[in-house]
């Protein structure tokens, strides 16, 4: 792999077991945004886990579907649309932002209030509100705030297929988290080696006809946020004189002057992160880039990631429908566990730090899980707080088919330590809310969600079972799938009795 090394002047080894988490791909040099001349637009578990283990009596790979079912086309609705204008001194860990939402009514009910989600007022003392005013610069002074949320009312309903457009100002002053061993990963702020910004900018989720916002209050562990799919203009200027700062993105960037400028369409969200001590190596699968972003102490253990995440990639092309981006980047992360974002995902320096040269290992899992997050999660989204199976036991399973048809002689290892191991139990349709806390959430969501879909291929056979998974990624493509749109299409695809399934696996149903 060719690298571009990024120079500059290991941090606490760390172990973890779980996420929310074509063959030999070619490097290529990293690509580099070319300057232009003008400046930018105007616009208005925490255990250690197992000794690694080879297979001896691999499982055969899956059956190669040949797929009928066409690409979907993107959404005709009018997406909301976001452009953002940032100015990161990294070296203050300061961030100023100027915003403006533009966002239509797709449902066929008229809206009452707008929701703002404001992830960074989770944290005292991060998000300082300087303006929030309507298009024609009239202020919006009768909102009110709750954690994490601000709520606008509307002097009418927002009619069906009607916009309103808002403009916010605001400071983000960035924390610098402490690691969590059971709770949820805490990727937004920074750390000694980098900045991470997800999740950074108010953002309208979901509405549900009939029941209004979908938005949740936070757990101790889990994903709790929903996103539409939305439009991304995004200018990002980097105001320190250090020349060695490298911006990784969810998109490609292009420069003018100083301005990192990105459009990122039809996305759940846009992450990035800065670090003025990334090595980048590169591949391609297809047209699409497959960029890390590591730490030099980590080279081997970089490599290893890329050489998974365009496996993986071009694995899920065919059994899952093709990755619709540009590019899919993922970070070494100075926090604990796995996260995936849309077109970007971080992975834990614990599996860097710990990574045995082998498939059979936690890193070469967790980058598969991750990268099957661009559909499951991405490209089809669900309700995270409430139906987290939805995408977290499809992306462990996930990883199930990659070791079979990529890496067989992993496979065993796979079965014996990132499943059994843990002798998962507990109902596959709970919530981030288990009170039982985050070994049973895990083990009933991830695990058990594992064991689950592999009962339901056993049953129905492999050609419906891929069938079906490739129809269900794309019939929702873009959308927001639930667990009752999920057995729906089943049926669809095969007619076998699967309660003795759902009784065995699922309490709600």
């Amino acid at each position: 792999m060719k690298t571009t090394l990024v120079p500059l002047s290991l941090s606490l080894l760390v172990a973890i077991l779980a996420a929310c988490t074509s063959q030999n791909p070619s490097a290529v040099s990293s690509p580099q945004p070319t300057p232009t001349a003008a400046g930018p637009p105007d616009r208005h578990t925490a255990t250690s886990p197992p000794p690694t283990l080879t297979s001896t009596n691999p499982a055969a790979p899956a059956v190669d579907i040949q797929q009928d079912t066409p690409t979907p086309e993107p959404l005709t609705v009018k997406l909301t649309q976001y452009y953002l204008r940032a100015t990161l001194n990294y070296a203050r860990h300061h961030l100023s932002v100027d915003e403006e939402i533009a966002y239509t009514n797709q449902t066929d009910e008229p809206i009452s209030d707008l929701l703002l989600i404001v992830e960074p007022a989770r944290y005292p003392g991060v998000f300082q509100l300087n303006s929030l005013s309507w298009r024609d610069g009239q202020p919006i002074p009768d909102y009110t705030r709750e954690i994490g949320l601000i709520r606008i009312p509307l002097a009418e309903p927002l009619a069906p297929g009607e916009e309103v457009v808002l403009s916010l100002s605001y400071d983000l002053n960035l924390p610098s988290p402490s690691p969590s061993y059971y709770g949820r990963p805490v990727p937004f702020g920074y750390s000694s080696r980098q900045t991470n910004l997800v999740d950074w900018y108010p953002f309208i989720p979901p509405y549900v006809p009939g029941e209004g916002w979908l938005a949740h209050r936070a757990g101790p562990f889990g994903e709790h946020l929903a996103y539409d799919v939305a439009d991304f203009e995004v200018q990002i200027q980097l105001s320190d004189s250090n020349p060695d700062l490298v911006i990784a993105a969810s998109a490609p960037a292009e420069i003018t002057n100083d301005w990192y400028l990105y459009q990122f369409t039809g996305a759940r969200n846009f992450s990035w992160s800065v670090s003025d001590q990334y090595i980048l190596s590169t591949t391609t699968v297809d047209s699409v880039a497959v960029l890390a972003y590591y730490f030099p102490v980590n080279t081997e253990a970089g490599e290893a990631v890329l050489q998974t995440t365009a496996e993986a990639l071009e694995l899920y092309n065919d059994l899952f429908g093709p990755y619709p981006r540009k590019t899919l980047t993922v970070v070494e992360a100075d926090f604990l566990d796995g996260m995936e974002y849309d077109g970007l995902y971080f992975l834990s320096k614990g599996f860097y730090n710990l990574y045995s040269g082998g498939p059979a290992d936690y890193l070469t899992a967790i980058a598969a899980h991750e990268t099957a997050h661009q559909w499951w999660y991405s490209a089809i989204g669900n309700d995270q707080a409430l139906e987290p199976w939805l995408d977290e036991a499809l992306s462990t399973y996930s990883e199930r088919l990659f070791f079979e048809n990529l890496h067989p002689q992993g496979l065993d290892w796979w079965w014996t330590y990132r499943i059994n191991y843990y002798e998962p139990r507990g109902w596959v349709d709970g919530s981030i809310y288990n009170p039982e806390g985050y070994r049973a959430y895990r083990d009933a969501v991830y695990l058990n969600g594992a064991l689950f879909l592999e009962d339901l291929r056993n049953l129905i056979g492999d050609e419906p079972f891929f069938e079906f998974l490739y129809a269900y990624s794309q019939g929702y493509y873009q959308r927001i799938a639930s667990g009752d749109d999920f057995f729906a299409m089943l049926e669809d695809y095969s007619q076998a009795n699967i309660s003795p399934l759902l009784d065995k696996y699922f309490q709600l149903r």
